[in-house]
């Protein structure tokens, strides 16, 4: 949709008069577009395009832009970008109509008939839902990405279209409020620049990053500008005699290689002096050349000549020809040291590389399919697609498909091997959770540690370009919530969140199972047998879809237990009471019922907190909280005392029998200042069966410290045990339990 036009809505009813315009503009506009497409389109095709025109000009007949053209100038222009990258005449007919069904009367019904059904199918693709209600302009934008998005799915030319849009938006933007310029152009920069990125198409990328730089920060656009024209007199001529140099040396070679020298563009020396926190006069790197050969043989021999020429910078080399990047983009990068002690940045590919370098997924239409690059351009975009229409899947809602986008959208690329010598590609700051997750979700999801290099390594450990990395994997593992603190992928981020929500779901339904059995035991009812029309109307009252969605609400503490029963045992209760987790009812420890069993093995449900740390044998306490459960406490914490005037939220819990797992315990050990004495203390917890999760020493003074520790035992006993070893050993004090 053109962002120029996003006020245009009410013109679909009550078209807005043209303001005056030359009256040949439209047909100005037109003959340009049929000047560059005639140039790779044939007769039948051009006539195609030219009654695309005069349907989209009738379509739009009175609306107009901001700046107070005619409307239809704007499609045209979004065509003739396309027809500069060669598309094919299907690709310009979906431009010239891209807002047709948005904001005319026309349907899509009508482009079909009279253009064809892929012709439709791109329009749509790129429309915007405009006949939804949304609660906030980030809904919508989220929610009409992920539309395009699946549109892109099928059909990789939807993308072309609204990226060839959004370059003609940027390029008006002067017609618009500050506050709006400034709403697209940040859009611009954090979705539709790193598409282009993500897709290859270099020419696109950069000049919507060079006009959302503009637009967004221009004071900092014209003062970096105005830098660059300062210091361009004396690098011109620096440059010229760097590559003339540099023809020279390859053409004693004979080499036949065309070297083309260029300058940093704002927006890349802007990031570079953010990131880096680095003044102008730091940025070394704006003198570069592009090195251009016939074959990868060439490339390779290039790159040796020109390390014979300027030394090279040590670990500043990167053969993206071996392994591309996600993009397809191929090339061999060096820097070099160069005179006047300036480093020189030196890219070295084949014409056909270049060809994709500069045009992505476009060069598939630009330089025709036979050509191995741009198939390869093709192929990872479709695979980059899959795994966002996979990630599209696992999303709760459009934001945040949106969010794991925009994360996957920035990749500064590791490359990482298999133990078989896969080569795997992942971003900067990937763990070993993310490749288990790039490799295969089940993998993802049951692995429990990692070898990197042979070495046993932490889970979130960052990898390295070059390291070996081996998942280990268990039968029956889950994903562990605090992945979701060190994961970078968005693959790996949704898979983990889609997983956890649905144990979450399962828990909560498990867990309201057992707290309705509970309640309608003391009604004289059998959860099992409830006659289908109470259950059928309590569904209705409380407009939930399914009796699991209501156990699950029961679970989550949504929904009071005591009368949600009492709706299915006789009918009464209002959806009010039934949704007030405060509703006045009798307390839940009133002795009727039989105490709720915990066994430990609740999953997230059921929460056991830090600020008393119970374990199966103490005395315990339940606290229902609306969408977190229950949470179990020891009678004398403090959190627990703040809701002895709630009984409506307690619920009456028990430890079963027979407890499953650890539970984690704080000690406060006071021992003799000494050294070695936090490795006995540490031994001495491990020999008796007990994990030490957090531990912090305090010295008091010369003579004394305390150990504040957390580990994790079975029950009381198996505590008792450990406590009773502690006080064996000679620099030990004292040793309490943290109390609450």
């Amino acid at each position: 949709m053109d962002a120029n036009h996003t006020e245009l809505s009410a013109q679909t009813t009550d078209p807005v008069p043209a303001t005056p315009a030359p009256a040949d503009l439209p047909a100005f506009h037109f003959e340009e577009l049929k000047r560059r497409a005639s140039r790779y389109l044939n007769a039948d095709q051009l006539a195609l395009i030219r009654d695309a025109y005069l349907f989209g000009a009738e379509a739009h007949t009175g609306q107009t832009r901001r700046s107070g053209e005619p409307y239809i100038t704007h499609p045209l222009q979004v065509a003739a970008v396309l027809a500069d990258m060669h598309m094919d005449h299907e690709t310009l007919i979906a431009a010239i109509l891209h807002d047709v069904i948005e904001d005319t009367r026309e349907s899509r019904a009508n482009i079909a008939a009279r253009f064809g059904e892929e012709v439709a199918y791109i329009v749509e693709g790129v429309s915007k839902l405009t006949q939804i209600e949304f609660e906030s302009h980030a809904e919508a934008q989220a929610s009409n990405f992920q539309k395009m998005v699946m549109a892109m799915s099928k059909d990789i030319r939807v993308i072309l279209v609204k990226l060839a849009d959004r370059l003609h938006n940027m390029r008006t933007l002067g017609a618009l409020k500050p506050e709006k310029r400034r709403r697209i152009a940040r859009e611009t920069l954090e979705i539709y620049a790193p598409i282009a990125q993500r897709l290859g198409i270099n020419q696109i990328r950069l000049e919507l990053e060079e006009l959302g730089f503009a637009a967004l920060y221009p004071k900092r656009f014209r003062v970096l500008a105005e830098e660059v024209r300062r210091v361009r007199g004396n690098r011109k001529e620096i440059v010229q005699k760097l590559g003339n140099r540099l023809r020279r040396r390859l053409r004693e070679e004979q080499l036949g290689a065309r070297v083309l020298g260029r300058e940093k563009h704002l927006y890349s020396i802007y990031k570079k002096m953010q990131e880096k926190t680095l003044e102008f006069a730091d940025i070394h790197d704006v003198y570069a050349f592009r090195i251009v050969v016939d074959n990868v043989d060439k490339c390779y021999r290039a790159l040796g000549v020109v390390h014979n020429v300027y030394k090279p910078v040590p670990g500043r080399f990167k053969d993206y020809i071996a392994i591309p990047k996600a993009n397809g983009y191929q090339s061999l990068h060096t820097v070099l040291f160069g005179p006047y002690g300036v480093p020189i940045e030196v890219q070295i590919r084949t014409h056909e590389m270049d060809q994709v370098a500069e045009s992505g997924i476009a060069a598939h239409w630009l330089y025709k399919t036979g050509e191995n690059a741009a198939r390869n351009a093709q192929k990872r975009a479709r695979d980059w697609l899959r795994q966002v229409i996979e990630i599209q899947r696992q999303a709760g809602n459009s934001e945040e498909f949106l969010e794991h986008v925009k994360v996957d959208l920035f990749p500064d690329t590791v490359y990482v091997f298999t133990p078989k010598g896969d080569i795997m590609e992942l971003p900067r700051g990937a763990t070993p959770v993310d490749l288990a997750y790039a490799i295969h979700t089940d993998i993802g999801n049951t692995c429990v540690g990692c070898r990197i290099n042979r070495r046993l390594a932490l889970l979130p450990t960052s990898l390295e370009t070059g390291q070996t990395v081996e998942i280990v994997t268990a039968p029956g593992a889950r994903p562990n919530p605090s992945w979701l603190n060190f994961v970078v992928t968005a693959k790996a981020r949704s898979h983990i969140r889609h997983y956890l929500k649905n144990l979450r779901n399962d828990e909560a339904e498990a867990l309201g199972r057992r707290m309705l059995k509970r309640e309608l035991d003391v009604l004289g009812q059998a959860l099992d047998v409830l006659p289908d029309p109470l259950v059928e109307s309590t569904l209705d009252t409380l407009k939930i879809e399914t009796f699991a969605d209501l156990l699950a609400e029961v679970g989550l503490g949504n929904r009071p237990a005591p009368l949600v029963a009492r709706m299915l045992a006789h009918g009464h209760a209002s959806e009010a009471d039934a949704t007030d987790t405060n509703a006045p009812r009798e307390p839940a420890l009133a002795g009727n019922r039989a105490p709720l069993l915990i066994k430990g093995t609740e999953g997230m449900v059921v929460s056991f907190p830090k600020c008393c740390y119970p374990i199966p044998g103490d005395s315990i306490i339940g606290l229902l909280t609306a969408g977190r459960g229950i949470t179990v406490h020891r009678p004398n914490c403090p959190t627990f005392a703040e809701f002895r005037n709630q009984p409506e939220r307690w619920v009456e819990v028990q430890w079963a029998e027979a407890c499953e797992g650890d539970f984690p315990v704080e000690l406060r050990i006071d021992v003799y200042n000494q050294r070695g004495v936090l490795a006995t203390v540490a031994a001495t917890i491990s020999d008796f069966g007990a994990n030490i999760e957090d531990v912090d020493l305090t010295e008091l003074d010369d003579h004394y410290a305390y150990i504040a520790i957390v580990i994790a035992v079975h029950d009381r006993k198996h505590l008792a045990d450990v406590i009773r070893a502690l006080r064996q050993v000679p620099t030990v004090h004292r040793v309490s339990r943290k109390r609450g």
